[in-house]
């Protein structure tokens, strides 16, 4: 059986934003076993799996991932959305934007120290639209 729903989450400032438990919220009850895939529907934000104890590694990440990318280089020719634009959709194929995760005994089989996380790459906030597909 596959159902899908489809939410928004609610607006955060840039940087990396542990988002289990909202993402849980909008789901129904899960299945015993099966797969949920989780998709953003935005190419200036990207979702992955890290670290869900020690806020440090989200604000870590944002900084290697400013790294990575930044802001403001002359080379880039997609400016028009601003000096934030081009460095979040370098950002958001870098992290990705779907995750699959799977379901065992009704809950989702993350590690002990895993979370979800929303990586918001603009320096404004945006509600973010995510559709969750359960396979069981």
């Amino acid at each position: 059986m596959i159902s899908q729903i489809e939410f928004r989450l609610s607006p955060r400032p840039r940087g990396c934003h542990l988002i289990t438990s909202e993402v849980l919220r909008h789901l129904s009850p899960l299945p015993e076993v099966g797969i949920l895939n989780l998709f953003v529907k935005h190419t200036s934000c990207g979702l992955t799996v890290n670290e869900n104890a020690d806020p440090d590694v989200r604000v870590d990440l944002e900084t290697i991932l400013d790294r990575i990318a930044p802001e403001n280089l002359p080379v880039y020719q997609h400016t028009m959305e601003g000096p934030d634009d081009m460095p979040a959709h370098a950002k958001s194929s870098l992290t990705g934007i779907s995750l699959t995760i799977p379901i065992t005994d009704g809950r989702l089989n993350l590690g002990i120290w895993q979370g979800i996380y929303l990586c918001e790459f603009r320096n404004h906030a945006y509600a973010r639209s995510i559709v969750a597909t359960i396979y069981s």
